[in-house]
């Protein structure tokens, strides 16, 4: 989860899109370049998802998201499946 938010912190789309689940991701992982994000949190775990909070600022305003996402061993590594923002 870390290594996931780190990337989309530097804009890192290609190491998102290749720890996404090729079930579940989209065709499209461009940024947004008014977003930049600030600071994660880890809230809780469990064997296969985590719960964090992400801020970011977009346009000057602060914001948040909150998600519980669950991953999947697939090849030997850990790939994000799915979440429920909240």
């Amino acid at each position: 989860m870390r290594s996931r938010y780190a990337a989309y912190a530097v804009g890192a789309t290609d190491y998102v899109f290749r720890t996404w689940h090729p079930r579940t991701r989209p065709a499209d992982l461009a940024p947004d370049p008014a977003l930049t994000w600030t600071g994660l949190t880890v809230l809780d775990a469990g064997p296969d998802w985590v719960e964090f909070a992400a801020s970011y600022e977009r346009a000057g305003a602060p914001g948040a998201l909150h998600e519980r996402s669950r991953f999947e061993r697939r090849g030997g590594r850990w790939v994000y499946v799915d979440g429920v923002v909240g």
